[in-house]
């Protein structure tokens, strides 16, 4: 999945039908006022394992809502509307801002977000869209590898 608005190619999103509205990981959120307009600046990190990687993002403040999590926890959270990428489609959808720093994936997309694309829902089946990318890691014992240079 993708947030064009935010330059975020890739980010892992769990399909989440008992949830009604989408939610994405962001480990720091400060709101602001521009211009008379309600704005949030939020940063997160799109990938679970590379904590070193840091996007900032800033947005429209759409509504503050009191959420309730799978656990029962009520947490008050920023919602915000953005574009969203999938398998060759795209759509907008609310999302709200909270940390999900102890959650395997990043994202949730929620029922709104799952009827208003369109979507159908196979549980039998995951990442129908594509699997992400491994990136390569070259092991310990390799070192490094150079490339003779060209003839003169």
């Amino acid at each position: 999945m993708a947030l064009p608005e935010f330059n975020i190619p890739a980010i892992k999103a769990k399909i989440d039908t008992g949830a009604r509205t989408s939610a994405l990981h962001t480990f720091r959120i400060e709101d602001f006022t521009d211009n008379g307009q309600a704005k949030v600046r939020f940063w997160i990190h799109p990938s679970r394992r590379d904590t070193g990687r840091e996007i900032l993002c800033v947005a429209q403040v759409l509504d503050r809502r009191v959420v309730c999590d799978s656990g029962g926890h009520r947490e008050d959270r920023f919602v915000i509307h953005t574009p969203v990428r999938l398998h060759g489609r795209e759509w907008n959808i609310e999302i709200t801002l909270t940390n999900r720093e102890d959650m395997l994936f990043r994202m949730l997309l929620g029922r709104s977000a799952i009827v208003a694309g369109g979507m159908i829902v196979d549980p039998s089946a995951s990442y129908l869209a594509g699997a992400p990318r491994k990136r390569y890691r070259r092991p310990r014992s390799m070192g490094r590898l150079h490339s003779p240079k060209a003839p003169r």
